[in-house]
């Protein structure tokens, strides 16, 4: 009898040694919070979806889905992807196609990688950063509000509360990658620093107008509030 009880008892340490390995899960990084015209990993997007690390984001012609993601927002717009992913703790996503938008009050809360850069909030405080992929090596990086970094390697810049970039990733044989004659399209008139001495260059282009701004703070509602 003493031999059975000891076995049960050693059966019953097992199981509370084991049960945190068998309840664990991995965690949620987002909410679908709007969704038209979408999915997440194949299937249709609807407001509550949760998001893990490694779904895919889809939308279709006219679409467009918006989550919840910790202490941010992202936006996919219309004939998009993106893989949503997790940066060190915090939420972000890879853009594949299309155009995304972010928006936070939180330097670390979100950060979104197009190719080979990375995007993020300059500092803390109300931020709004878009970017599209315009081709391979090719992207339109804006800074709606507040200021973002562009990274690619360890090559970082800033861009600054309402300016636009087209920013050039590395050598391309593609003919619309290629820069614009000396002096013309880049900020202040000068040329674009070499790809030989950088990992990207960058052309400045109009600026973001007020009427975009609006349109994205609606999306969006507001960064302090995300």
């Amino acid at each position: 009898m003493a031999r059975f009880r000891e076995i049960v008892a050693a059966c019953a340490v097992s199981c509370l040694l084991m049960s945190p390995v068998w309840g664990a899960t991995e965690s949620p990084l987002g909410t679908v919070v709007a969704a038209d015209k979408a999915s997440v990993s194949g299937a249709g997007a609807a407001v509550g979806t949760t998001v893990f690390a490694g779904d895919n984001l889809s939308t279709a012609d006219a679409g467009s889905v918006q989550l919840r993601a910790g202490g941010a927002r992202f936006l996919l717009g219309q004939s998009s992807m993106a893989t949503i992913n997790d940066d060190g703790g915090a939420p972000g996503a890879t853009l594949l196609r299309g155009s995304g938008t972010f928006s936070t009050g939180i330097a670390k809360a979100f950060t979104l990688n197009a190719a080979t850069a990375v995007i993020r909030p300059k500092s803390d405080g109300p931020t709004i950063g878009q970017v599209t992929i315009l081709s391979a090596k090719q992207l339109l990086v804006k800074s709606i509000r507040g200021s973002l970094t562009i990274t690619v390697g360890d090559d970082s810049r800033t861009i600054a509360e309402g300016e636009s970039y087209r920013v050039v990733l590395g050598p391309s044989e593609d003919p619309q990658d290629q820069p614009p004659p000396q002096g013309a399209g880049a900020k202040g008139g000068k040329p674009p620093i070499s790809a030989g001495t950088s990992k990207f260059v960058w052309y400045a282009t109009a600026a973001v107008a007020a009427a975009t701004i609006i349109a994205i703070h609606k999306a969006l509602e507001s960064p302090d509030r995300p």
